[in-house]
């Protein structure tokens, strides 16, 4: 993916503040189509601020999002969505006595007549999805309960195709996973770059990392230290940035300093 394209979502000079903490100092991140980048850093270094000022959660106390090259302003969760920005938290927020298609279409079930819930169509596009992202998964008329961790990541990350996102986040989403099952929610990190999806991967596991993302953001204390394409770093080196003991690359500083 060559970075002449223009980016999905800008971030530009973002800071946070809550009262006379601040969480976010003057942040900027490009995130571009058909590109993974990871958004690494310690336990308070801003990830989850950044997250959910991406999500609409709050908005950035200072500097601003742009995507497709203008301004936006969400003022809830529900305008990023209709935006194109899709969050899996480590939650997943499933439904666990619903299906796997009735999960798929949560707040956006397509209706007949303007009342009645289209369940045929919902199990046609729900399959269709699946198929799409290579997904083996139970009838889509199963519930969600008799899932196991990793078909539900595969469940949350279909309803982002669902609903059109340009842009996935998802938070540590092989945490709770075994060899197997990561391998699996892995691959379908592929697929959706593949298909031209942004995704940014926040994720502590450098196995991960290294097996999927193409650049890897690193903040630390509320500031990004490094804005790195995964090629040009080893994993000691991201280690070093992340607690503190490495310095950004020489090329990195020159290019923001041009």
């Amino acid at each position: 993916m060559s970075t002449d394209a223009q980016p999905i979502v800008s971030v530009r000079n973002a800071s946070r503040h809550f009262g006379r903490v601040t969480a976010l100092s003057d942040v900027s991140m490009d995130l571009y189509p058909g590109q993974v980048t990871a958004l690494l850093g310690d336990n308070g270094a801003g990830k989850s601020t950044f997250i959910t000022m991406l999500s609409g959660v709050f908005p950035p106390s200072s500097g601003e999002i742009q995507m497709d090259g203008k301004p936006v302003h969400f003022a809830s969760p529900h305008d990023a969505r209709a935006a194109g920005i899709a969050t899996v938290f480590q939650g997943l927020a499933l439904i666990e006595d619903r299906s796997i298609a009735d999960n798929l279409f949560l707040g956006c079930e397509p209706v007949r007549f303007g009342f009645l819930l289209d369940r045929k169509r919902m199990v046609r596009e729900a399959k269709g999805v699946l198929e799409q992202l290579k997904v083996n998964l139970p009838p889509v008329t199963t519930s969600v309960r008799f899932l196991s961790g990793g078909q539900r990541q595969a469940v949350a990350v279909a309803r982002t195709i669902v609903t059109g996102s340009k842009l996935v986040i998802m938070d540590e989403p092989t945490a709770a996973l075994g060899v197997r099952e990561t391998g699996k929610v892995l691959d379908l990190i592929r697929r959706l770059r593949d298909q031209g999806t942004s995704v940014l991967l926040i994720s502590h596991n450098m196995d991960d990392v290294f097996s999927v993302a193409d650049r890897a953001v690193v903040l630390r204390l509320g500031r990004k230290v490094a804005d790195v394409a995964i090629r040009d770093v080893t994993r000691e080196q991201i280690v070093g940035l992340v607690m503190g003991g490495e310095r950004a690359p020489e090329r990195d500083k020159q290019e923001a300093a041009a």
